[in-house]
């Protein structure tokens, strides 16, 4: 059976005071169902005081999985876990019992499909000559190490507000380094030097195995199957209420004392509008920005829509809390550029299995062991990623499924003479196939879905730390920030273990939960990992 965690009295506050208490969700993403679990299984609140309110028509938010065999299946992106990192994300589900066996945990599904299905990628790189690239070697000069050396080891105060390219020379944007970290974390050159930082920390274990993606653990499905499907069975069994096509448009706040605390929430659900009031005691998590914001689908046929955060009004909330109160951050350092916060992606869906027949070929991994294969000299700096199959609950036998995304979608591609942002699903399988050099009968069957997502990567910005309000801000007595836009020492986000952590640290401070929410393990602290590193760098 999952590890149950028995929930804790020995708090400030009294569990009946606990229990009378409810919370209301902004945004259904990963980040409010996990504050929502922690406040039930830790801190003892009842599931049907919890009402999570989402402006999309399911909850998930960027872990998300749709379509079907006949139309296609659509994601919008992958999250890639480690079993040796994300330590809050496996503290909550070793408690989410798997929808497939509920005897398992979450947790230790995963665990298990790893060991069956380990990976170890033998064509990481692929080069203009459709030859895989031997990636035993960094390929760093001297100047290139030492340049890397300095960013690692500079203090986030020296670093500042600057872009990784500030600090690294052009030659190192060409090393088998660079291509194969920025398109396993989706770093761009003038991303922000601090999260640059961060990562090599945190991942530090991961640099010496970076060409294999030995450290990679992929849940056995997508991770909307995988984890949000098992995370709101087990809210759904607790009474937690969720209101879909309900959108928060304001949060009014009040002064106490000199804290900040929010007295009512105005709503418009289902076109109707309400405004529901905030009680003494009653909690607000909200999810301020969104990485997916204003995503748009394309087609075989055509290219997907160019959305901007007007049309969406994704970030307006946050917008307009932080003109009131500075110390809710700014918003305006991460949704100002799209140019450099955008990506596509696109989902491919095969009723032959010829091209997954020529991929075991050319590549010598069988699906879902081989990670991203990323073409190198691509122009749209493109890599896809054959999951094991199948990749959906109810996928029928014969259909295959597998996703592949670009950093560079504005620029022309090398076989298709358009940027990829204005191609069609079947030009991106043109480009394609032209990096591979497969004949178009590969894909005879296929329907490719690309997305487009102008904020992406906007996590990514260079920014000041006040810019991302803290999980619990100083000032603010009910209120709590948990998305990828807030500010929690040495954690990186992009990543699911970022929302995670910050709802658990906002639901234990709020509830005054006595439990301590788990400390990030440093990798890079180990002598062993430092060794394997610069052993790696001089390869």
């Amino acid at each position: 059976m999952p590890r149950e965690i028995a929930s804790l009295n020995t708090g400030t506050l009294k569990p009946s005071t606990r229990q009378s208490r409810k919370a209301h969700l902004i945004g259904g993403g990963i980040g409010s169902l996990a504050a929502a679990a922690f406040m039930i299984r830790d801190g003892q609140v009842p599931g049907e005081n919890i009402f999570i309110y989402e402006t999309m028509p399911v909850l998930g938010g960027s872990l998300d999985g749709g379509g079907n065999p006949d139309s296609g299946y659509m994601l919008r992106g992958g999250r890639m876990l480690t079993t040796d990192n994300y330590e809050c994300t496996w503290d909550l589900f070793r408690t989410i019992p798997s929808l497939a066996d509920p005897g398992q945990s979450v947790f230790d599904e995963t665990v298990a499909f790893y060991l069956l299905h380990k990976p170890h990628s033998m064509a990481r790189l692929v080069d203009r000559n459709r030859h895989r690239v031997a990636v035993q070697s960094m390929g760093f000069s001297m100047a290139d190490r030492i340049e890397l050396l300095k960013i690692v080891e500079a203090s986030e105060e020296r670093l500042g507000a600057s872009s990784i390219t500030d600090w690294l020379s052009p030659p190192f944007f060409e090393t088998n380094f660079w291509y194969m970290w920025a398109t396993t974390f989706a770093f761009q050159p003038w991303h922000s030097a601090v999260e640059f930082h961060r990562y090599l920390h945190r991942f530090m274990l991961e640099f010496s195995r970076i060409e294999t993606l030995a450290g990679v653990k992929r849940t056995i499905f997508n991770q909307y199957d995988s984890l949000v499907r098992p995370l709101l069975h087990w809210l759904e069994a607790r009474g937690a209420r969720f209101t879909t096509d309900c959108t928060v448009t304001d949060i009014n706040l009040r002064d106490d004392h000199g804290m900040v605390l929010v007295a009512n929430l105005m709503t418009m659900c289902r076109g109707v509008p309400a405004t529901i009031p905030i009680d003494d005691g009653d909690l607000v998590f909200f999810q301020n920005g969104s990485m997916t914001d204003a995503s748009s689908f394309g087609s075989m046929t055509s290219a997907p829509a160019k959305l901007t955060k007007a049309d969406s009004g994704g970030w307006t909330l946050w917008e307009k809390l932080a003109m009131q109160r500075p110390e809710f951050g700014n918003p305006t350092a991460f949704n100002s550029s799209i140019a450099e916060s955008c990506w596509h992606s696109f989902t491919v869906t095969l009723k032959d299995p010829a091209f997954f027949d020529r991929m075991l070929a050319f590549s010598g991994n069988e699906a879902g062991t081989g990670g991203l294969v990323t073409f190198r000299d691509s122009n749209w700096f493109m890599s896809i990623v054959l999951a094991h199959q199948p990749h959906y609950i109810g996928q029928p036998d014969g259909v295959q499924v597998f996703w592949g995304y670009a950093l560079h979608p504005d620029r022309i591609g090398n076989f298709v003479a358009k940027p990829m942002a204005d191609c069609t699903g079947a030009e991106i399988l043109h480009e394609l196939c032209g990096h591979l050099n497969f004949d178009k009968a590969t894909v005879a069957s296929a329907i490719c879905i690309p997305c487009r997502m102008p904020y992406i990567t906007s996590m990514f910005m260079p920014r000041a730390r006040s810019d991302r309000p803290l999980p619990v801000p100083a000032t603010s007595k009910n209120l709590a920030f948990v998305s990828q836009f807030v500010e929690i020492p040495d954690d990186v986000v992009f990543t699911v273990e970022y929302s995670v952590r910050a709802a658990q640290m906002a639901v234990y401070q709020l509830l005054e939960i006595d439990r301590a929410v788990p400390p990030i393990i440093h990798h890079d602290q180990s002598v062993k990992v430092k060794l394997n590193a610069v052993i790696k760098a001089f390869q």
